[in-house]
């Protein structure tokens, strides 16, 4: 770059500098409300969100006497499961938004052997109300219906069953013994007790 360019833009970036200086100077003497735009200029924080989302709907389909493969079925499996404490499993969910206090909802099941004695725990938000805080007020269209139709599930249907068919077909004749299938995983869990 020649040196005329180069001076030439050393003096647009003071001047700029200068001049952001100045408008930020001037900016003081305002008051310390929203009208001061330094208090616009906010750095971007993520929204996180961590833990097991436990629903009141949920919550409210646990009955004394359920086994724990139920319970996991219902509300997932559990973000704390202590060895030290292996009849008691802690469902934690943490919010944490810009401009809004962080919020904690803990919910806490018993159990004795196998079956669930009791649970306790913070008032549940149902899943309504969790969508609502979600909402950043953008209007992203309209929703599609998560829903499908008799005929979907039935094309679905015919479709894996003939993806099922081909793999069967071009699958080698011998395996190993334990050896899986091409196209088949092994189960994310293990064997219930």
């Amino acid at each position: 770059m020649p040196a005329t360019h180069r001076d030439g833009l050393l003096l647009t970036l003071k001047a700029c500098a200068a001049a952001a200086c100045l408008a930020l100077t001037a900016c003081g003497g305002m008051s310390t409300s929203g009208a001061n735009p330094v208090n616009w200029l906010t750095p971007y924080k993520v929204e996180v969100i961590q833990g097991n989302f436990v629903s009141s709907e949920q919550a409210s389909l646990l009955k004394a006497g359920m086994t724990r493969q139920q319970v996991k079925d219902i509300l997932g499996t559990p973000l704390l499961a202590s060895v030290f404490h292996s009849d008691r499993w802690d469902y934690v969910f943490t919010l944490k938004r810009q401009n809004t206090e962080t919020q904690s909802f803990k919910y806490t099941l018993f159990f004795k052997g196998d079956e669930l004695e009791r649970f306790e725990g913070d008032t549940l938000p149902n899943e309504g109300d969790f969508i609502a805080k979600l909402d950043s007020g953008r209007k992203l269209g309209k929703v599609p219906v998560l829903e499908a139709t008799p005929e979907q599930l039935k094309a679905a249907e015919r479709s894996t069953s003939a993806r099922a068919a081909t793999n069967a077909a071009t699958a080698p004749a011998t395996t190993a013994p334990g050896a899986l299938a091409p196209g088949s995983y092994p189960p994310l869990e293990g064997v219930a007790r």
